[in-house]
């Protein structure tokens, strides 16, 4: 028989505003990007377009320090702050993963080991997406870190770079331009088909947490929330 007896403390203030201030960002991103893939479609002018990169690059800032927060935690944090007991394929995890495949029902104050993979999937998505997305918003919209990088890379006059603007040609040089579009695609196919990834990983993500509340019981989701987690002890 089993019962609930424990409420455990795991997940710390710290991990709590990450992953809440991370579902706003990406909400936010998913919203503005999908809004500027069909930007032609739903007639949105040029200058409509810019706006709606600035917002997408200021919150993807965001998106980005928070990130590196949670980089930074999890190389110095506490109990479940750290990467150690949060991502797969550290030292024990394939003897873990070979224990939860024998014996389903055996329960983790954090993540069992399909969720530290879909903990780890997530963190590599998402570092894709700062990466591509930082280095197009320098050669789009000429935003730091890369933008005055790439602005002085296309620049006839390099002592006039606040001349150069987003869909502007003045003081552009054609061929410069031309090679720093070509530098820049492969990042945007990268950011696109990552963006279709991490949304197809969030949506599993969120389904197996409902799944898992359902079996298990274990307030998953007010544990993100409250911190605490309540487990099940076998009599």
């Amino acid at each position: 028989m089993e019962k609930l007896t424990q409420k455990v403390y795991v997940w710390s203030r710290n991990i709590r505003l990450f992953h809440w201030l991370n579902v706003t960002s990406i909400l936010l991103l998913i919203v503005i990007g999908t809004i500027i893939l069909n930007a032609k479609v739903l007639g949105i002018t040029t200058e409509g377009k810019i706006l709606l990169k600035v917002l997408h690059v200021s919150i993807g800032y965001v998106f980005t320090v928070n990130l590196l927060y949670r980089f930074f935690c999890g190389f110095t944090g506490k109990g479940f702050e750290r990467f150690s007991k949060t991502l797969a394929f550290q030292q024990g995890f394939i003897d873990e993963l070979k224990q939860y495949q024998q014996d389903k029902s055996k329960q983790y104050q954090g993540h069992n080991p399909l969720g530290k993979l879909m903990v780890t999937a997530l963190f590599l998505l998402m570092t894709t997406q700062v990466v591509s997305g930082l280095v197009i918003a320098g050669t789009d919209i000429y935003y730091p870190p890369f933008g005055q990088h790439f602005a002085e890379s296309i620049a006839i006059d390099k002592q006039d770079l606040a001349s150069i603007k987003p869909y502007s040609k003045t003081n552009v040089d054609e061929q410069a331009y031309k090679a720093m579009r070509e530098f820049r695609a492969p990042f945007i196919q990268t950011h696109v088909y990552s963006f279709y990834t991490l949304l197809m990983f969030i949506f599993i993500h969120i389904a197996v947490v409902i799944y898992a509340e359902r079996k298990h019981h274990q307030s998953l989701v007010s544990a993100m929330i409250n911190g605490y987690k309540y487990l099940k002890k076998r009599e």
